[in-house]
């Protein structure tokens, strides 16, 4: 039995636990997390779920994630999540999300993991994952296309790619020389 700590909608813990399949009560949250490993060549390691598995089953899907039971941190369970299903180890220490978004019933955090394992050494959970493989951006929204990945909306995608090497949402520096200060000036 599996159970999950409840947090306020800003992050807060309750105190509260709830069990797998349980659905959060109104006004309480949960954490889920998803790491995506990217190799130094561009690609994304994803994986396709068991065909067995409830919710998305057989579809393909970003490299590891799931949810945070209870007395974890958010970062010890991407760790772990990552370490089942993969049988990677990595170390989050000092890395924080590159991305938190909200679904109906919690927060999810996603971390971004530069890494080139060898796919031959990793040990799939065999509960879990089929196979793994790297694959591209366009290859990534081609499988959204033909029904065979999660139905990720195709800007989330994109914006994993962008994020990969680049933890900033702008573009350029501030032209106006400020860089996010705020200057005030003083009346005479």
């Amino acid at each position: 039995m599996e159970l999950f700590d409840l947090y306020t909608y800003d992050g807060r813990k309750t105190g509260e636990t709830i069990q797998r399949g349980t659905n959060a009560p109104a006004g309480r949250y949960r954490y889920i997390v998803h790491i995506v490993v990217f190799n130094s060549l561009g690609e994304m390691l994803i994986q396709q779920r068991q065909p067995f598995k409830t919710g998305w089953s057989g579809m393909w899907d970003v490299s590891a994630g799931g949810s945070v039971i209870a007395g974890e941190t958010v970062q010890q369970g991407a760790e772990r999540e990552v370490r089942e299903e993969l049988g990677l180890e990595i170390s989050l220490d000092g890395v924080v999300p590159s991305l938190c978004l909200r679904f109906n019933e919690g927060f999810n955090e996603i971390y971004i993991v530069n890494a080139d394992p060898d796919l031959n050494k990793l040990q799939l959970q065999p509960e879990e994952v089929r196979q793994v493989k790297w694959a591209g951006r366009d290859e990534i929204l081609d499988m959204i296309d033909r029904g065979v990945f999660v139905t990720y909306n195709k800007s989330f995608i994109e914006l994993l790619f962008h994020f990969r090497d680049n933890n900033d949402i702008f573009q350029a520096e501030d032209p106006t020389g400020q860089n996010g200060e705020t200057v005030w000036e003083q009346e005479s």
